[in-house]
């Protein structure tokens, strides 16, 4: 039998862009039982309990989430379900085998007042119904009093699922013009660098990450608005020739009104990690370059 750091790891939200590529960069810690929202219903704390009483693992990684931030505003009671009481449960369950909690959260928490990088002593201060579900979340866990981990990312992106890196290629293919807003300044973090990162940090074991257990900031070097983010994303287009779109247009969020309110500048500092634990992201144009690649 195979000797792993991790005996077993517990991950949730298996499809999604985070989930996915978790799968392939945790096999080599351990033995991964990685559950979708099929097998394993977040907003079912009873469900919950008994999953990871079955499962009894030594870590576990939750990178399943409600992340509808739009939708959310409508179905809070569901978002809070997922985002916010489950983390808890989690980390409840967790304790009781001894085991880590690993948890994702967002950028989100903050209401983009800075100018400057939010660091980790910066107090959120959520500004939608999603944003707030998931500093729930964060609290739920800390309350518990296991060793966690929980990072907060940005700006997720992949090569799968609902997200703006997709849905600008899409719309290229299908508009000749599009408008994107300008004034939102934040750090497009590829899911991939997430999962590696994660892996990385893992591979320090439980007594290190024990002694580290905090709240951190995971996310691609740099910062960029979504505009610019779009431009790079056609630039590097690995099929230019059908892209139908002529002409991209910068636009304040004030002409873009969506149902949840977004922060205007969420760019955080990764000093704290790097500090911990070695590990530094790529910046966001490297990220998307080598995603695009693929």
């Amino acid at each position: 039998m195979k000797s792993y750091l991790w005996p077993r790891i517990l991950l949730t939200g298996k499809n999604g862009q985070v989930g996915w590529e978790l799968r392939h960069a945790l096999t080599t810690l351990g033995e991964v039982v990685a559950l979708d929202r099929e097998q394993l219903d977040l907003a079912n704390p009873d469900q919950i309990r008994k999953r990871v009483r079955d499962i009894k693992p030594d870590l576990i990684v939750n990178a399943a989430a409600y992340t509808a931030v739009d939708k959310a505003e409508e179905e809070a009671e569901l978002a809070m379900a997922v985002n916010g009481i489950a983390p808890g449960i989690l980390a409840e369950e967790a304790k009781k085998l001894n085991a880590l909690i690993v948890h994702f959260s967002t950028d989100y928490v903050f209401d983009g007042s800075k100018t400057t990088p939010y660091t980790e002593e910066d107090v959120p201060n959520p500004i939608n119904v999603y944003g707030r579900t998931k500093f729930f979340g964060e609290q739920a866990i800390q309350a518990v009093g296991t060793p966690y981990l929980i990072l907060r990312t940005s700006w997720v992106y992949g090569l799968r699922g609902k997200n703006f890196l997709l849905t600008i290629l899409r719309l290229s293919r299908e508009r000749s013009e599009l408008k994107i807003v300008d004034d939102q300044i934040g750090a497009p973090t590829w899911s991939r660098t997430i999962a590696e990162a994660t892996a990385g940090i893992l591979s320090t074991g439980h007594l290190s990450l024990s002694a580290n257990t905090a709240v951190y900031h995971l996310t691609a070097s740099g910062k960029t608005s979504w505009y610019e983010f779009a431009k790079a994303i056609l630039a590097l287009d690995p099929n230019p020739t059908e892209q139908v779109c002529q002409n991209l247009v910068p636009i304040p969020t004030s002409e873009y009104p969506t149902p949840a309110r977004r922060p205007a500048y969420s760019v955080l500092s990764n000093a704290k990690l790097e500090a911990a634990f070695g590990v530094k992201l790529p910046y966001w144009e490297e990220g998307l370059t080598r995603a695009l690649s693929r």
